[in-house]
């Protein structure tokens, strides 16, 4: 008996050293894109080539939201005559083959191509803990013209446009659609609001008074959605504070910020076209997976870029600290941004110039993010958005 609770003693020593002893799996940085269109709505390009384009360019998950659809079921395009299109589809026709292009000359000498699936094309690029492409849609719909439009990701059924008697009424239906399938299907699925300033149609009241969204887009690379608002609107960033300070009076979870393409235009590149690469989101977590990456960003483990690369960020013991990974001969302003309490205005809290900085949180403040601007100019700006940033998300304090 004595032998017994030996060998077993030794087996649960054993087992608590091989466990102790084993080390944690280190989280890493992804970069993703969440708004993204294709031929399979209004994008001018095959959502082949724009995997292609975001695999080759450092990305490592992206999300199709074409409106109003999935990549599912049979589609024919007509390649326009513009020889901008009809070259690239020569490109596509050569790079990809005739044993994988499906294509047809109709009676008048029309090129019509059949769109590849979400489930033909990911097999072409996605590859474990390296790309991933999640299935996605634009829920697009509208209130009296306005434009209402709201990103679904990691769905697996087509949500049609809800409708409603006022534009709060429409996000809010829209966005109960998204839960609805989230709970059936039992699965990580998140909504995010698209572009409030395009069309001037989202105004801060709608934002605030929301149910249960956290995701909202601070930076969209579409020159028409007036990031920056105007003399009558205020930008998104700005808004983007209002809601914050709006939601945590009234003890609701933080609205976290997205900086996403919303490409539409793959040939022809500039101020007046909607390109990719503008702005993406970097995500910290384990593994390359939907669930992980949505797990992360719902509890605001990401930060939004036009160009700005984070080498550190954290937030312990109510210390957000930050470390821009430095390019040469490029200088950095670190601005801590919040609001304190028993006020309603947000502020510059702290700034310096530099690429490295911490801020203490203290009880008297909301909340506080942090934004980086750059000296680089962006490479491909829209409206006066003209230099490189990155947004954290903001933080709250805790005891």
């Amino acid at each position: 008996m004595d032998t017994l609770k030996i060998s077993v003693l030794a087996i649960l020593i054993l087992f608590f050293s091989c466990s102790k002893g084993k080390p944690s799996v280190e989280k890493k940085w992804y970069k993703g894109n969440l708004h993204t269109h294709s031929y399979w709505s209004d994008g001018d390009e095959f959502p082949e080539v724009i995997m292609h384009w975001y695999k080759s360019n450092g990305y490592q998950f992206v999300a199709l939201t074409d409106h109003n659809t999935l990549a599912k079921g049979d589609k024919w395009i007509t390649v326009p005559e513009d020889s901008i299109y009809q070259n690239a589809f020569k490109n596509y026709l050569k790079t990809y083959g005739t044993n994988w292009v499906n294509y047809k000359i109709d009676s008048l000498n029309r090129i019509q191509v059949k769109l590849k699936t979400y489930n033909q094309y990911k097999t072409k690029f996605e590859e474990n803990n390296k790309f991933l492409i999640l299935q996605a849609e634009e829920i697009t719909d509208s209130y009296q013209g306005k434009p209402i439009h709201i990103n679904a990701t990691n769905i697996e059924h087509k949500i049609n446009p809800q409708g409603g008697h006022s534009v709060l009424n429409v996000m809010q239906n829209n966005l109960d659609a998204v839960a609805k399938q989230k709970e059936e299907l039992g699965k990580p699925i998140i909504a995010h609001i698209n572009h409030a300033n395009f069309g001037y149609a989202i105004g801060l009241e709608d934002m605030i008074a929301l149910k249960n969204e956290q995701f909202f887009e601070v930076y969209n690379g579409h020159p028409a959605v007036n990031n920056s608002g105007n003399d009558e609107y205020i930008s998104t960033e700005l808004m983007w504070d209002y809601i914050n300070i709006a939601y945590i009076e009234n003890n609701k979870p933080l609205m976290y910020g997205l900086a996403t393409d919303d490409s539409h235009h793959y040939h022809r590149k500039g101020s007046t076209w909607s390109n990719a690469g503008r702005g993406w989101i970097m995500v910290q977590t384990d593994i390359l997976s939907p669930k992980s990456l949505i797990n992360a960003m719902e509890t605001g483990q990401f930060y939004a870029s036009t160009g700005v690369e984070l080498k550190d960020l954290s937030f312990k013991n109510n210390t957000l600290s930050v470390e821009v990974k430095a390019d040469k001969n490029t200088t950095y302003k670190i601005a801590f941004i919040g609001c304190k309490k028993g006020q309603v205005e947000p502020e510059e809290l702290f700034s310096v110039e530099g690429n490295k900085a911490s801020f203490v949180l203290t009880k008297n403040l909301l909340y506080a993010r942090c934004k980086i601007t750059s000296s680089k100019l962006h490479k491909n700006p829209i409206e006066d958005l003209l230099f490189e940033n990155a947004w954290t998300q903001p933080y709250t304090y805790t005891e």
